[in-house]
C-alpha cells in the first residue's frame, strides 16, 4: 500500500514537471511572437512647426498638411500709412508624410518671392519607457530660391545667375518631452548661400536656435522660439529672430497667433536677415497668423 501511495505521488509530480515544462515553452513563445513594444513618446510639439522654425514633428504617412501663414507690420513714414498695416507677407506651403518618419514639402513666399522645398526625417524617437536615448532627433534640408530683389532688407538686387540665387538650410533639430505640457528643443543650423551681395558678407551662416511649448490648458500652448546667429552680414544691421506666440488645437485645423521681429518666414531668411529688433516701435513690432488643415489619405493611419 505504501508502494502505491509512494508511485502515486511520483507520477503526479512528474506530471507537474511536465506542465510546467511545457508552461514555460509555450511562454517563451508567446514572448517571441509578441516581443514588448517600445513606446514612443507623441506630440512633444502639436505642429511641424514650433511657430516660424521647424519642430522634430512630421506627418504620417498618406496625410497631407495645407499651411498658410501671414505678417503684417508697420513702416515709419510710409506713404500708405494703413489703418491695419503697412506691409504684408504671405505663405503657402504643402507638407505631405511620404512615411511616418519622413516628410516633403513645398511651399512659397510673396515677400522677396522665395520658393523652396524640403525634407525632414525623425531619425531618433525619444521613449516613454526610460530605454534608449531621451531625447528625439530630426533631420531638416531645405533648399529655396529668391526670384525677386531683397525688399526685406533694402531691396539689394540680385544676381542673375540661377544658383547664385540659391540658399541651402542644414538642421539638426533635438527636442524632449519633460512633461505632458512642457516641451524644449534645440536646433543647430548651418546655412549656405549661393552668392553675397557684398564681398564682406559671409556665404555661410552659423546659428543655434532654442524653442519651447508649454501647455496652458485644453487645447492651448504657449510657444516661443530664439534664433541666435554666430556671423552676421555686415553690409546692414540685423539682428536675432525672436518670436512669442500661442497655438490653439482644433482637431485637424491648427491656429497660430505670433508676435516677431522677422518679416519672412523661410529659414535661411528669417534667421539671417531680420533687420529689426524685438520690441513695440514702427515698423519693429510684427503679428502673425498661421493656420494649419490636416487631409487624412490613408485612414489606417
Amino acid at each position: 500500500m505504501r508502494n502505491n501511495k509512494f508511485f502515486l505521488r511520483f507520477i503526479v509530480i512528474l506530471i507537474g514537471f511536465g506542465s510546467s515544462i511545457n508552461a514555460q515553452d509555450l511562454l517563451e513563445k508567446l514572448e517571441k511572437e509578441y516581443p514588448d513594444k517600445p513606446q514612443y513618446e507623441i506630440a512633444t510639439f502639436k505642429g511641424t512647426r514650433i511657430s516660424l522654425g521647424h519642430s522634430i514633428e512630421n506627418r504620417r504617412k498618406g496625410v497631407l498638411e495645407v499651411k498658410a501663414m501671414n505678417l503684417f507690420w508697420n513702416i515709419p513714414d510710409y506713404p500708405s500709412q494703413s489703418f491695419v498695416a503697412d506691409k504684408w507677407t504671405a505663405r503657402i506651403a504643402l507638407e505631405y508624410g511620404l512615411s511616418n518618419r519622413l516628410t516633403f514639402g513645398v511651399g512659397g513666399s510673396t515677400l522677396d518671392g522665395i520658393f523652396d522645398g524640403f525634407l525632414k526625417y525623425n531619425l531618433v524617437r525619444q521613449r516613454r519607457d526610460k530605454k534608449g536615448i531621451p531625447l528625439s532627433i530630426t533631420l531638416f534640408q531645405n533648399a529655396s530660391y529668391r526670384s525677386k530683389k531683397n525688399e526685406s532688407y533694402g531691396g539689394i538686387p540680385l544676381s542673375d545667375e540661377f544658383i547664385d540665387r540659391m540658399a541651402f538650410t542644414s538642421q539638426v533639430l533635438i527636442a524632449r518631452k519633460f512633461t505632458p505640457q512642457f516641451s524644449l528643443q534645440l536646433s543647430p543650423t548651418f546655412i549656405h548661400k549661393g552668392s553675397s551681395s557684398f564681398e564682406e558678407d559671409p556665404q555661410n551662416h552659423f546659428a543655434i536656435g532654442i524653442g519651447a511649448r508649454y501647455k496652458v490648458g485644453g487645447h492651448v500652448s504657449i510657444v516661443s522660439e530664439y534664433y541666435y546667429l554666430t556671423n552676421p552680414m555686415k553690409s546692414i544691421d540685423t539682428y536675432d529672430a525672436f518670436v512669442l506666440g500661442v497655438n490653439w488645437e482644433m482637431s485637424d485645423l491648427m491656429l497660430q497667433f505670433q508676435m516677431t521681429n522677422a518679416r519672412n518666414m523661410v529659414e535661411d531668411a528669417f534667421i539671417t536677415q531680420t533687420p529689426n529688433n524685438f520690441n513695440l516701435s514702427d515698423g519693429n513690432f510684427v503679428f502673425g497668423f498661421n493656420a494649419t488643415y490636416v487631409l487624412h489619405f490613408n485612414q489606417k493611419n
